[in-house]
């Protein structure tokens, strides 16, 4: 490999009010590597890429590309610059296609009235010829005419990197990139980034996940608190030595946790039907049961209607048939706020969307679920001293990394947004846990930090239903494990039985438990 340095941060140092978010941080990306970042929630390593793409100007410090040094005002000189950032959350619009999505911000047009604004004519063949030539020389099979909204995440992500080699970038930094993939979509990712270094692209790849690192990286840079704290190589390192210099202290990677004491069902739901945003079937026909003292975790490939059935279960989404019982009341129509006080504790997928309000600060937020209820309140008039004292005493005890409880919601790092919703949802008695991507864009520390607390509420005798992209989380925290494809339940398995080539198979749709047949879950017409 040549060890040509592409892209270097000298010195970078960003301040916010109350945060030194990057201290002083050096970064060097050579030719055609793989640059893994490491880092807990909040380490400072979206604040350097963010400096890196010009999405935020350095209080000091020096960027410099191909031994040039860049001024990076805005995303468009990092572009221009040929650098690349696909968000872990994709910056498609669905109601476009492929063509569209790629060629939207530089598009050129031709004919007598080209110069003229809205008036020449975008040569869509051209550009879909260029995407069909790029997506064979790096191996992304996209059709340059599918519409983004039937896409699976896997090919949408394929979009997004062709979407940056369309303009020319050669350094391309993946944020997060595995996060909504299944674990097939991941492997076929790894061999793109592989193809894309062969030809000479240089790649930052930020993960949480320490397995995908070792496997994929060429060289891995640690950070902690704003610094960084040093490289290691994939040969020597181990997941527990990286863990380790991410949190600086020994990381427990493995969740400890005693045989379950099933007790009576708390969660009961019989033959649910519960449509998508787009009145189509998502949910079609469930029924299974939750009990105290157990977690049963429901494994499935993002898009199988896990999503619905949470947002069902929790008030948020109407069913359009069905029985949902909770400590033997029938809650199916209930509102959100009736399935709270039913003794439901919800770890929403979306934190930013269902779990917390970004304006408001760290304490309003932590009493979100019972704000209007004694001591928070005292009829209309809310008791802010006992807010505030409360809002202390949980950010101690979850270990919420904030400046102040006064700090707003959205000026947390996503590991601490997760812990402020962890807090809050566990600071009431529970009898269900409903946690849906509990861990998901979380670091290592908080991932044992979590896993402990929910395994912590089964043995204190609530009922936990855990849903999950990630299987490791699902076979290691589950008591029973049941899989979820095409919106039915196709299979449920003591732990013991549950293996991850028997439950990736069933998640796949590819084979039932015990026959190679395919699955063939009901379909409602």
């Amino acid at each position: 490999m040549t060890k040509t340095p592409v892209l270097e941060a000298r010195g970078l140092t960003k301040r916010f009010p109350g945060v030194l978010a990057n201290d002083a941080v050096d970064l060097t990306l050579h030719k055609g590597e793989v640059l893994a970042m490491l880092g807990e929630n909040g380490a400072g390593k979206t604040t350097l890429m963010n400096m890196l793409y010009g999405l935020y100007r350095p209080d000091e410090g020096e960027i410099w590309v191909n031994g040039r040094r860049v001024e990076m005002a805005s995303p468009n000189e990092a572009i221009h610059a040929g650098i690349g950032m696909v968000h872990q959350h994709f910056m498609l619009i669905p109601v476009m296609t492929v063509t569209e999505n790629i060629m939207l911000g530089v598009e050129e047009t031709r004919g007598l009235l080209s110069r003229i604004p809205m008036l020449g004519r975008i040569n869509r063949r051209e550009v879909a010829g260029r995407i069909h030539s790029l997506s064979q020389q790096y191996n992304l099979a996209v059709n340059p005419d599918d519409f983004i909204r039937n896409l699976p995440v896997g090919i949408q992500q394929r979009v997004e990197i062709i979407k940056a080699l369309y303009r020319h970038a050669d350094i391309l930094i993946l944020d997060e990139p595995t996060a909504v993939l299944t674990p097939q979509e991941a492997e076929e990712l790894f061999v793109i980034m592989r193809n894309l270094t062969q030809q000479g692209v240089s790649i930052i790849f930020i993960t949480h996940k320490l397995k995908e690192v070792l496997r994929v990286a060429d060289r891995i840079a640690v950070m902690r608190q704003g610094r960084m704290v040093g490289t290691a190589q994939p040969a020597t390192a181990t997941e527990a030595s990286l863990a380790e210099m991410m949190v600086g202290r020994k990381v427990i990677l493995q969740v400890k946790k005693g045989e379950a004491h099933p007790g009576q069902p708390v969660l009961q739901v019989q033959d649910l039907y519960v449509d998508d945003d787009r009145r189509q079937p998502a949910v079609q026909g469930i029924s299974l049961e939750v009990r105290a003292g157990e977690i049963l975790g429901v494994a499935g490939v993002q898009g199988n209607g896990q999503r619905e059935l949470v947002e069902a279960l929790t008030g948020l989404r109407p069913a359009r048939s069905g029985q949902v019982h909770i400590g033997g009341v029938e809650t199916t129509h209930y509102l959100p706020r009736q399935v709270t006080e039913s003794g439901v504790a919800h770890i929403p997928e979306d934190r930013e969307k269902h779990g917390l309000v970004m304006a408001y600060t760290v304490a309003d937020n932590l009493c979100l679920n019972r704000y209007y209820l004694p001591p928070f309140a005292q009829g209309p008039v809310l008791n802010q001293t006992q807010i505030d004292d409360e809002a202390r005493t949980l950010v101690q005890k979850f270990d919420v990394r904030t400046p102040s409880i006064y700090t707003h919601a959205g000026n947390l790092s996503g590991g601490n947004k997760q812990k402020v919703i962890v807090a809050r949802e566990f600071s009431h008695p529970v009898r269900l846990l409903i946690a849906n991507q509990p861990t998901r864009g979380v670091d290592v520390g908080s991932i044992e930090f979590i896993h402990n607390q929910i395994v912590s509420q089964r043995d204190q005798g609530s009922a936990v239903l855990l849903v999950s992209a990630e299987l490791d989380e699902i076979l290691s925290l589950s008591d029973r494990v049941a899989v979820m494809f095409h919106g039915q339940i196709v299979k449920v398995m003591p732990i013991a039985e549950a293996s991850r080539e028997k439950v990736g198979l069933l998640m796949a749709g590819s084979a039932t438990a015990d026959t190679d047949e395919q699955v063939q879950p009901q379909v409602i017409k």
